[in-house]
Formats: structure tokens, sequence, C-alpha cells
């Protein structure tokens, strides 16, 4: 490791450790307070030599304001693995004098991995930076690093070296000791990894974004126990033995598992479930048995077990005895680990249920920790991850990523994050010779992802656990619905709100409503409705058709609303619209259909679902029928369809409204006047004046050929006169008498359901004699 440097002060500071921001990673700063800073005589800006049980350096920076008065620094995983030391652990900082480095030879830090590339990039990327022979370093983009001097500023905005964040190991400095780049220093880059006194620098917990929780939780259960097993010792407990890792695909449990690993200074042995299964007798017990052995040996370790539902699956429901050894044999072994072994057996499965109960139980697995789809904060954490090494332009907005990409894991972000890079690839294409191997210096020096990189990248990259469902995100607004003010207000009220902002109703006691009933005539907008909805609630969008959930097999039906609910809990904030719910969810008990016991269930299955949404956070059940007196009236109630919304003909001022949005883009003639047809087309839904504008535009066609320039009053008027209201008078009368009867009928249940008065008693049998 590196010569001790000569000091130009002997003033040492003994500080915690904690981690620094996520956006911070590999900057090769250390962020500590004024006091400190002013003990050991420095200034931000300065070099500082960071002592734990190495030694690494970093340059000064001053402390977030919430650090201030604290005896705290801050320092990223990579500093923390050239230390060797952990969060909260001690080290010792003191103020150093780097010098010009003559030369540096750089190595990847990661196994399996091949570089090439101008070290005059690479000199550009660590110019100033200080550094020891031995540390791992880190190639950085063009990400903003908050709160620090201007002169500091330049350093960290260093041209990208490439498109991803590449950690480096520093093989040798000229001189030895504390050195830093400057332009005299000459720059080689070794192709191959070289085997280092540690691969500590793969993952740590900077790799690890939308999961603060998890990791806390994790330290207290693993790190803390193989770090300082003496504290449990003193307690008279024994440390944990396992921990069971489990959630959507994609999450993050593996990489986490081995953050852990890497940032506990422990071995780590990983179990892939499939490959473990030998084909001779007693072959799968032996290979579990000697991982465990060598744990044992190489200890401080962890086991790390991935997919463990295909090695434990439930005994009682396996035919194969193969499969009842192994679950015993690694049982026995868990039971087996000496307390004082400091072995930790951590597992990952998104099949939590699969695995043999005698597993979940304190002793072998003593926590279960549910690491689910991150939230918009997590997922700006993870963006900002995965584009670390990124030229970024200047319009890309991070946040405003996180925004727009609900339901996404760390798997999708990463994979959203490779599609826009390679959109950038795809514009500079035709600037490159494809005879020669290589590429220019300015050609990639002028590669940038764009914001419309990452806006063609969404087109083609979905949410991972919905890929069986299709889920949008909706791009019709309040601004494209006319007439509906007040079944918008109602939505608005009821649905944006609460997932906009969730802890106004907290803070009040209150729940938000949980379903919505959308009823009318038939073109009246209620689809439109639910996509608005979704979209200014910036929430996802899962449309379905009645017909989609029902089938031929028994308990599919129920299954499939089951999974829908499941899907929706993973992507929220969410909104679901079932359209003609009527024909999923009839009244119980009077149906005429030959299979009356399907829908039945089907009704209990989704009464049970909206029952069970008091855990389910920003999912919102839209249901739209023009004939609401057909459906469950049990669903009808405050807790299932809190709000039952009329959504009626339009107005004659909506009716402009909606006329204008049709005619938005028709080239009017000057004597058309939209009030005034508007004022002749009483009880027309937006359908029927849809179709006017759009009759209005052929006859013009007809008339006046393809060359038409606009569109004139006389084709309104013929367009008028072919077309006619859906609704009539009756029907708007029966839905306003509904409206009143719609919320008694859900507290007076008869036995075989309810009739409203003027509708059609279903059919039943006729009793001998009737």
């Amino acid at each position: 490791m590196a010569e001790v440097p000569t000091q130009v002060d002997e003033r040492v500071v003994k500080l915690q450790v904690a981690a620094a921001r996520q956006e911070e990673s590999g900057q090769g700063i250390a962020r500590l307070s004024r006091a400190s800073l002013s003990a050991i005589g420095a200034m931000e800006g300065d070099v500082l030599e960071v002592t734990g049980k190495t030694v690494t350096v970093a340059r000064a920076v001053l402390a977030y304001p919430e650090d201030e008065g604290l005896s705290v620094i801050r320092l990223d995983g990579l500093q923390r693995v050239n230390a060797e030391v952990g969060s909260g652990d001690h080290v010792s900082v003191r103020k150093a004098e780097s010098r010009p480095a003559q030369r540096v030879v750089f190595a990847p830090a990661q196994k399996d991995m091949r570089l090439q590339g101008p070290s005059g990039a690479l000199k550009r990327n660590f110019f100033g930076r200080p550094m020891v022979q031995g540390d791992i370093v880190a190639t950085t983009g063009q990400q903003q690093v908050a709160d620090i001097p201007p002169e500091l500023r330049r350093m960290f905005n260093a041209p990208a070296f490439a498109l991803t964040q590449i950690r480096l190991n520093v093989v040798s400095t000229t001189p030895r000791g504390i050195v830093h780049i400057d332009e005299n220093t000459e720059v080689e880059l070794r192709e191959l990894f070289e085997e280092a006194d540690t691969t500590r620098g793969d993952v740590n917990y900077d790799d690890v974004g939308g999961m603060a929780d998890t990791i806390r939780q994790l330290r207290e259960m693993v790190e803390l126990p193989l770090r300082y097993p003496e504290l449990f010792t003193r307690l008279g407990v024994a440390p944990p033995k396992g921990v069971l890792l489990h959630g959507p695909p994609g999450t993050g449990k593996t990489r986490l598992a081995q953050a852990v690993a890497n940032e506990s200074e422990a071995s780590f042995f990983s179990i892939n479930g499939p490959e473990i299964m030998g084909s001779g007798y007693g072959e799968s017990e032996k290979a579990l048995r000697e991982v465990f052995e060598e744990a044992a040996k190489a200890a401080p370790a962890i086991i790390f077990i991935d997919e463990i539902d295909s090695i434990a699956p439930k005994r009682d429901q396996v035919h194969g005895e193969a499969e009842k050894r192994l679950v015993a044999q690694l049982l026995t072994l868990m039971d087996g680990l000496n307390s004082r072994a400091h072995v930790v057996v951590i597992a990952a499965t998104n099949r939590p249920d699969a695995i043999d109960e005698a597993l979940r139980r304190p002793g072998r697995f003593d926590r279960e920790i549910v690491i689910g789809v991150p939230d918009e904060n997590g997922r700006r954490e993870i963006l900002g991850i995965h584009t670390r090494g990124m030229p970024l332009g200047d319009q890309v907005d991070l946040k405003e990523l996180a925004r727009t990409t609900h339901g996404f894991v760390g798997a999708d972000i990463a994979a959203l994050a490779r599609e826009a890079a390679i959109e950038a690839v795809r514009r500079i294409m035709p600037q490159l010779d494809l005879e020669a191997r290589t590429i220019p210096a300015e050609v990639l020096e002028s590669l940038q992802v764009i914001r419309e990189d990452f806006v063609e990248a969404l087109r083609r990259v979905q949410p991972s656990a919905m890929r069986e469902v299709m889920v949008q995100v909706p791009d019709i607004g309040w601004s494209d619905i006319g007439g509906l003010d007040e079944a918008q207000q109602k939505l608005q009220e009821g649905i944006e709100l609460p997932l906009k902002n969730p802890e106004a109703f907290r803070k009040l006691g209150i729940r938000p409503a949980k379903g919505f009933l959308l009823y009318g005539p038939p073109g009246t907008g209620k689809t439109l409705l639910a996509k608005a909805v979704a979209k200014e609630a910036e929430a996802n969008f899962i449309s379905i058709k009645s017909s989609d959930l029902l089938s031929k097999w028994y308990g599919e039906s129920e299954q499939q609303i089951a999974r829908l609910f499941a899907r929706a809990r993973q992507v929220a904030p969410c909104v679901i619209f079932i359209d003609e719910i009527d024909s999923l969810v009839p009244a119980r008990g009077g149906s005429a259909m030959g299979e009356p016991q399907v829908t039945a269930r089907v009704v209990n299955t989704i009464l049970a679902e909206m029952d069970g949404m008091e855990e389910l956070q920003s999912v919102v059940l839209v249901g739209a029928t023009n004939r609401p007196t057909l459906v469950d009236p049990a669903l009808l109630r405050p807790g299932r369809f809190d709000e039952l919304v009329y959504v009626g003909t339009p107005d004659e001022g909506g009716r402009a409204h909606i006329l204008g949005i049709h005619t938005a883009k028709m080239p009017l003639a000057d004597d058309v006047s939209l009030a005034d047809i508007a004022a002749r087309t009483a009880r027309f839904t937006g359908a029927d004046l849809e179709d006017v504008v759009r009759r209005a535009g052929l006859i013009a066609i007809r008339k006046r050929g393809a060359d038409v320039e606009s569109v004139r009053m006389a084709d309104f008027d013929e367009a008028l006169d072919d077309s006619r209201a859906t609704v009539t008078e009756e029907m708007e009368s029966e839905y306003a008498r509904m409206k009143g009867e719609l919320k008694k009928r859900a507290m007076e249940v008869a036995p075989l359901g309810f009739i409203a008065p003027g509708m059609v008693e279903p059919t039943r049998p006729k009793k001998h004699g009737e």
C-alpha cells in the first residue's frame, strides 16, 4: 500500500465514517464539517489522508448542512473499500500533500473486462485527482455534484471516458506515495484485470439504489454480527443465521447480497439453485455440504443462495426423493451452523410461498426482508447509478424520468439506460468508418445521450412486472375532454388528489376512495375520463375488457382477477379500468346466464380484492357501464365503489367545447359557428359530435374534391341533417331516476338481488303451480 507521505501538518482528527450520497460515488471527495477541517488546518479542495486499516486519499469538501457540527466524514463506497472500513467505523484524517505523478498505470478492477481506449481521455478524467497505489478509482460522467467550490467543479465535470462507469485499479505510481495526475503525467492503461489484494470494489452500497431502509435492516442482521461478534456475545444472544430476501424479479436482491459481502469484508460463496442439483444419488447434498464447509473455513463468510425455491421447495408438493433429501440437508446445515462460526446465509427468491415452511422460522431464516418496486426517489437513485458514467445532454432531467417510470425495477431502469445509449450510438453510426477498427477520438468525445434518446427508449422498455399486461401512461389530459365538468371534478378529488398528495389524506386520517363506477349512456366519454385521470395523476393505466377476464376453465377467471390486482400493486400508482363491468359482476342469485356460479365466484373475488385494498397503496379501480342496475349491489357500497359518477350528455357550453376539440386540426371557413352547431345538437354525446365533424369533412371532400381548403357551414348543416342524437328523452329520464336509486339499492339487497323499479326482472325457473 502507500508509503507514508510527508505531512504538511501533524494534526489528526478521528471521525466516524458515513455513506456519501449516490450521485457523488466515484468522485474522490470526502465531506467533513468546518470544525473538523480547521482542527487539521485544512481548507476545501485540500488533499486529505484517510487512514482506516489501510490508507487512501480524497479531496476535502464541506459537509452537508445536516452534518455540520457532527464528527462525521462522508466517504463513497470505493473510498471505504480503499481504506478497508465500513459505515460506522472510525478513521484518522489529516491534511496531506500530493506530488505530480510522472507515470500512473491503471488496469480494470473487475474480472472478465478487457479495456481499450485513448489514455488522453483517461488523463482528463482523473486530472488533479489525488490517488495512491492500490486504490480503486472510477471514471465519472457529467452528473453535477452539488455544493462544491467553483475551482473544484471543473475537475468533476471532465469529459466521460466511457458510456458506463468503469472501475480501475491504480497498479503503480511513480513516484510512490500520494500523487495526482497533471499535464506532464504519462498514463498507461492495461487491457486485462490484474489480481489485486481485494475484489471488494466490484459492488458496494453505492451500486444499489432505492433501498436505504433494506440496507439498514441487512446491516443489522448481517454486517454487525460478522464485524462485531463480541456485541452478541456480550448480550448473551446468538447472532442471526439467515436472511431471506424476496420480491419481484429485477429489484436487486443478488446485487444487494454482493454489496453486503463486500462492505462487511466477508468471503462470498454463491449457490445458484439449479447448479447444485446433481444426477447421482447424494451428489446434490454433498455439493451443498462442501459449500458450507468452505464457508466455515473462510469465516467471516456469507453464503448466498439464489432462487432458493428451486432447491428447497415444499416437501409435500414435490414427488422426487432427491428434492426432499436436499431440503432436509439444508435444514440440517443451517441448524448445524455454529453461532460463533461467523457464517450468515442470505437467500433470494421471488416465490417465497414456494419454499418449505421449515426454513421460514427463527433459527434458520431469522428475518424475511421484502425488496419491493422502488418509489420515485428510489428510481431517481437507480437512474443516477446507471447514468453515472454517461455523457448526459443538458436537457436530460433524471427527476422527470423517475416520475414517468412507474413500476420500473432496477433491471428495467438498467435496460432503459442501455437502450438510450444504443440510441445515441445509432445517431453517430453514419460518421463511423466500418473498415477502420478504431473510432476517432473526436467522434467519441462528441457522443452524448440526450433527452430524446431516453424518450425513444421508454417506448421500447416496459416494466418487467407487467410484460403480460399492456400498461400504458395515457396521452389524454383534461384539456382533451369537454362538457363533463361535474364528473371531472369528482374524479380529480377522488383519484388525482390522493395519488398526488397521499400525505394530506394521512394528515386528516381519512382514506382515499378505492373505486369509481362511471355510468351513463353510450358515447358520453367514460373511457376518456378514466384515461385522463390516470394521466393527470401521473399513474399507470391498465385497461381491461370484461371478456378478457372470463374463462371457461374452473377457477381461471378468479385467478386472472387476482393476478390483475397483484400486478397493479407492483406498478402503483395505478388506475385499473374495466369497461362494461356489468357483464363481469352481474347481480348474484338471479342471473339468467348458463353458468351463474362463474359470475358469482368472480363477484366474490372482486369484492375480496377491493376489501383487501386497505394495504394497496395508490391503486384505484374504475368501472364503466351503461347498465348500472345490473351490477351486483354489494359492489355499490362505500369501501368498494365509493363514488357512483353519472356521465351524462353535455350541455350547450360543453358541446361547443367538444366541437372545438374535434375541429382543432380542421380548417374551418369564416361562416362556421360552433356555438350555432352546439345549440342545434341537444342530447348529442361526445361520440355523436365527433361523428358530425367527421361527416362534415367527408361532405366537403365529396363536394370539392381532394384539393378542398376548408369546411363550410353548409357542410355542417348537411351533416346535421344526416345525424341524430343516440340518447332519447326517455333514456335521459330513466338515467335520472336511476341516479337516486343506485345508492339506495346497495342498502336494500334482496336475497335474489334487488331489482330497480322499471327494470326487467331477471328470469328464473318457474315453480310447479306458478
